[in-house]
């Protein structure tokens, strides 16, 4: 794939949207992003979302998904049983960052980034 090259603009760049700001901060935080495209697929238990995300702590996973159900974008179900389980899942707003996460992952793959 070959890319264009750009010449720089005597111009200033456009002030970054701080919306935009704030959600790359976001879904940029360490492990956030791993665990987000985890959810994409669908809700999982505390145990499984470990597995997936190699290298990730039970305490990291805990607290990051405290951050992201504080934000909107993930909820928490218990499941009644003796011990009760939790899964987590996306809401409707975590949902939607599912294509752009897709799309993250696309990229990664085609430009092999690691």
């Amino acid at each position: 794939m070959e890319v264009e090259s750009q010449t720089a603009t005597t111009r200033a760049p456009n002030r970054v949207c701080p919306d935009f700001h704030a959600a790359v901060e976001l879904i940029g935080r360490r492990w956030a992003g791993a665990i987000l495209w985890t959810l994409v697929e669908g809700p999982h238990y505390f145990s499984d979302i470990t597995r997936a995300v190699p290298g990730i702590s039970d305490r990291l996973l805990s607290q990051r998904l405290q951050e992201l159900e504080a934000e909107g974008l993930v909820e928490r179900t218990v499941h009644p049983g003796n011990p009760p389980r939790v899964s987590y899942g996306l809401t409707q707003k975590g949902a939607e960052l599912g294509p752009a996460i897709r799309e993250i992952g696309d990229w990664a793959r085609r430009w092999n980034v690691r």
